[in-house]
């Protein structure tokens, strides 16, 4: 065979065993959550909630684990925080706002699934109760919604809502009104609106404000429909005030 032949021959066959060492990256798919089978249901009382965790894993089918949490002066909203995953390992947040309690209480619990062939060991501890700067009682209704960093929670009793940091459970008054809380919406890239008696105020998915202005505004998300009774009845706002400009135009107005 000649030089060129070779040379020709070498880089082609270079050339194929990069292909090949490259498909098996492109047809790779991302592995799902060990616990992607699996499901966790709720049911009990304002008071106390049992949970019980059931489905499938590789060799089995049925209900694993199951507990209690509680008790509670009467539960207001509850919500799972967003699952974090190590191996066979699945570790998420419950958080539950005790509206009947006055103050308001935020209760966070952690949820740690270990996912085997056979099994699903469940563990359910309360790490953390913080005390809220929100006004509770018998009769008061409450409002949560999350992103990925915050929690937003209000009451309809009181003139604030507050959001809370996932990571350190810092909390903040959100006092842009100051008036009670009808609702708190979000959808599915991080966006809350929490509309209050007058107005409402819509966060970004780090927190900060986005919009402000007066009437009764929400969001709907993709998978959980949100009671009519929760969302109308405030004050309708007269007409959107439509119109946009360049962001280089919005950094030239803050200077």
């Amino acid at each position: 065979m000649s030089q060129l032949a070779s040379l020709v021959s070498s880089r082609v066959l270079s050339v194929l065993l990069l292909l090949a060492a490259a498909l098996p990256l492109q047809a790779q798919q991302p592995a799902a959550p060990p616990d992607s089978t699996l499901y966790t249901n709720y049911f009990g009382t304002t008071t106390s909630i049992d949970w019980i965790v059931c489905g499938s894993t590789q060799q089995s089918s049925g209900c694993y684990a199951s507990g209690d949490l509680g008790p509670f002066v009467a539960i207001g909203a509850m919500l799972e925080g967003i699952p974090s995953v190590a191996s066979d390992v699945v570790t998420r947040a419950i958080y539950i706002v005790d509206s009947g309690a006055n103050p308001v209480k935020l209760y966070v619990y952690s949820k740690t699934d270990t996912v085997s062939a056979s099994e699903d060991a469940v563990s359910v501890t309360l790490t953390k109760t913080i005390t809220l700067p929100l006004t509770g009682g018998s009769n008061v209704s409450a409002s949560m919604a999350a992103n990925n960093k915050f929690l937003f929670i209000g009451t309809d009793e009181g003139t604030l809502a507050v959001k809370v940091n996932k990571s350190n459970l810092v909390v903040t008054k959100l006092e842009e009104f100051s008036a009670a809380t009808l609702s708190i919406t979000s959808d599915q890239y991080g966006y809350v609106t929490i509309a209050q008696v007058g107005g409402f105020t819509v966060y970004g998915p780090d927190g900060d404000v986005e919009e402000d202005g007066g009437g009764s505004q929400f969001m709907i998300g993709t998978t959980q429909a949100v009671p009519a009774s929760a969302l109308f009845g405030g004050t309708p706002r007269s007409a959107p005030l439509l119109g946009y400009k360049p962001k280089s135009a919005i950094k030239s107005d803050s200077n």
